[in-house]
């Protein structure tokens, strides 16, 4: 069984102004590696309902798991709900779920059931609800995108939520192995032939270079390492990978460091 690739879509002008910090995509990646899961992409979008339409129309037509954050609100500046109906072909309908969850809230926090609130539960048709347990405000899944608002205080723990809910069965499914070593007074140029070599050697792994200017603690190097992602016959291809890495780099007097 493979894994779909999971993307994730961060929503609004506040994070491209520079207004907020986007916090979002270190807080998916934790969540998703606990799982043995991993982020392919990322992809900041503004509150342009056009633009939120057509990312959709293309994701939606995809086979990969998408979160999406931001924008589901009531204010005239939240797009994503119709964007998602709109990309879908779907009309926008009131969820009566999500309106006895709104009205429950709206009883415990003694504020009246208005029109604005109860917007908050219109919803491609067919869409199904992200329970949110900070204040009952629901998110909603229509395929496998999973919309959640953009305060973190509840995206994080509704996108938990949406990952044990719905994809257990790929949880550490595909395990990653990983071996590096620090590499000094050797030019990038120098190594990516090497690089290139062993990729065609080892075609299920993949090679990576993360030059560094270096600190006061440690010199300019780069970490160069090997890595794969599968089963654990995957780890032994690492393993063998990593050992003609270092027999190459011997030969040519790099001077190197393994990381542990």
């Amino acid at each position: 069984m493979a894994v779909p690739k999971i993307g994730l879509i961060v929503v609004g002008d506040e994070i491209l102004s520079g207004l907020r910090q986007d916090k979002h995509i270190p807080a998916v990646i934790e969540r998703l590696s606990a799982r043995g899961l991993h982020l392919s992409w990322v992809q900041m979008v503004g509150d342009d309902r056009e633009f939120l339409t057509e990312t959709l129309r293309r994701s939606f037509a995809s086979d990969q798991i998408v979160l999406s954050c931001g924008g589901i609100g009531g204010t005239p500046d939240d797009h994503t709900r119709q964007a998602a109906a709109q990309a879908l072909g779907l009309p926008i309908v009131r969820h009566e779920g999500a309106v006895d969850l709104i009205r429950q809230r709206c009883e415990e926090s003694g504020q009246p059931l208005d029109e604005f609130r109860l917007r908050m539960a219109d919803f491609p048709a067919d869409a199904s609800l992200i329970p949110n347990p900070y204040n009952r405000i629901a998110g909603f899944t229509v395929g496998q995108h999973h919309f959640v608002p953009g305060f973190p205080v509840m995206a994080w723990p509704m996108i938990d939520w949406v990952l044990d809910t719905h994809y257990p069965q790929f949880h550490h499914l595909e395990l990653e192995y990983k071996k590096a070593l620090l590499l000094f007074s050797t030019p990038e140029a120098r190594i990516t032939p090497v690089m290139e070599q062993l990729e065609a050697a080892y075609p299920d792994c993949k090679l990576y270079s993360l030059p560094s200017v270096g600190d006061n603690k440690l010199a300019r190097h780069i970490e160069l390492g090997v890595k794969a992602r599968g089963s654990l016959d995957k780890k032994e291809v690492v393993s063998k990978a990593f050992g003609d890495l270092l027999k190459i780099l011997e030969a040519m007097q790099c001077k190197i460091e393994l990381i542990d």
